[in-house]
């Protein structure tokens, strides 16, 4: 068997990638416009950071795993193709703001309807609105015959990065959705085939398509729901002198709740859970249901209220000005063990301290200088604030050194081993450091002199 993936980004890759590992008998080439990025992928330094994923590429690539930016001769050879392209929230246009910009996924199968020569399975894998596959089909259908005919299943990625490869090797669940048709449950049965080589057929989750497309967007928007929940409580633990963390653990000892994603922090970020609800909230109301749509926008609210109090926070402790003083950033990706920065928290932070005047340093162990300079400038006035007031560095301590404050906003595990004796000994006094994630011991760091304040709680 042969299978294609078009689209060699943070799903496609680490996805199909998997495959070719525990399915040597499948031939699978992920394809992409973009040369650099294939470049990348047949290089020793692959374009995504997700830890155990080198060890696979480069164990299958060159034997049943290729990269290349030939899509239509790879639509030709396989049977089975992935749909795994980018999904952004439309900027202009109807809905922008709220709906997914499927041009890509659209372009994707027109290529797809023009180039095949028999007939394929054609996979989504990119998240998508409910209903997408219809919109497919009809595209497919316009170009189909007796002896070609296309069969769509829906096949939601539900991968945490930093933990991707873990959670395409030991999955929770695997949904497949198809059309109840012949030839839909057929096609979902080959596909699901391929994943029963590693997973039990009890994970194997098989339904329709709209509810498979549903899942996703439902699962994130849960998911991101109860992590505004908590922040929303972190709130009233500052105000209140409750500790959010003791109030977590609380509630996560009731076994209808559970103790998975109720930890406060800046804020949530990533491609998919803001995206996703925003999408929820857009089809919400499509179908007129304002009542749902305002329920779910709140999440995204109070994430931006949570990012945007937190930096208030900082100026207001920093004796209500920052102007010319210097913030030291520890952590710029969205989340620990990846170097994505899509949403980071990060970004609106320095943005707001920015706009107050102050002198930012950045570190992070994994986020390149050039793509802290793509999410931060913007235009030719931003190019010449990052130029005058932003530095990125290397090395932690110089990052902090002379800073007025330190704010941790990535959970990197490294961040909890520094010398803090160190970095307080080069700052400016009274030298404060605030912790975005919770993850340092506040009353140790208070015992050398730092004025510590923290997510949720008074210190």
């Amino acid at each position: 068997m042969k299978i294609c993936c078009i689209g060699a980004g943070y799903v496609g890759g680490p996805t199909c990638a998997v495959i070719a590992f525990k399915c040597p008998d499948v031939q699978v080439t992920i394809v992409d416009i973009s040369q650099d990025r294939i470049d990348q992928w047949n290089s020793d330094t692959l374009p995504i950071y997700e830890p155990g994923l080198d060890e696979i590429v480069f164990r299958c690539r060159g034997k049943n795993l290729f990269f290349s930016t030939d899509v239509d001769k790879a639509i030709l050879e396989s049977e089975i193709i992935f749909v795994s392209v980018n999904t952004p929230t439309k900027k202009s246009g109807i809905g922008a703001g709220f709906a997914a910009d499927l041009a890509y996924v659209e372009a994707a199968t027109r290529q797809i309807a023009r180039v095949a020569k028999e007939s394929k399975i054609i996979v989504e894998k990119s998240t998508v609105p409910c209903k997408t596959a219809e919109s497919i089909r009809s595209i497919l259908d316009a170009n189909s015959s007796d002896d070609i005919q296309f069969d769509i299943l829906s096949n939601p990625e539900f991968l945490a990065e930093g933990t991707a490869i873990k959670d395409l090797l030991n999955p929770d669940r695997v949904l497949i959705g198809s059309l109840t048709n012949q030839r839909g449950l057929k096609a979902q049965q080959k596909l699901a085939d391929v994943y029963a080589n590693w997973i039990p057929r009890d994970r194997i989750i098989t339904m329709n398509l709209w509810s498979s497309e549903l899942s996703k967007l439902a699962a994130n928007a849960l998911l991101a729901q109860r992590i505004s929940s908590i922040n929303a409580l972190s709130a009233i633990c500052e105000a209140t002198g409750a500790d959010v963390d003791e109030v977590a653990y609380a509630c996560g000892l009731d076994s209808r709740i559970g103790p998975k994603f109720l930890k406060a922090s800046v804020g949530f970020g990533g491609s998919c859970f803001q995206k996703d609800i925003l999408n929820l909230v857009y089809l919400s109301e499509s179908l007129h249901l304002p009542e749902v749509a305002n329920y779910w926008h709140q999440v995204v609210i109070m994430n931006e209220y949570q990012k945007e109090r937190f930096a208030r926070r900082v100026v207001q402790k920093l004796f209500n000005t920052i102007t010319n003083k210097t913030i030291s950033i520890l952590g710029f990706a969205f989340k620990k063990d990846t170097g994505d920065t899509r949403e980071s928290a990060a970004i609106t932070l320095v943005e707001y301290f920015l706009k107050e005047n102050a002198h930012i340093h950045i570190y992070d162990p994994k986020v390149t200088k050039e793509q802290v300079r793509m999410d931060l400038v913007t235009d030719e006035q931003s190019a010449a604030v990052f130029q005058k007031r932003v530095k990125i560095y290397n090395d932690p301590y110089q990052s902090c050194k002379d800073a007025d404050a330190v704010v941790v906003v990535t959970e990197w595990d490294e961040f909890k081993q520094y010398d803090y004796q160190k970095i307080y000994d080069n700052m400016n006094k009274p030298a404060f450091l605030f912790d975005g994630r919770s993850i340092l011991d506040h009353k140790q760091l208070a015992n050398i002199g730092f004025r510590v304040e923290a997510v949720g709680k008074q210190i």
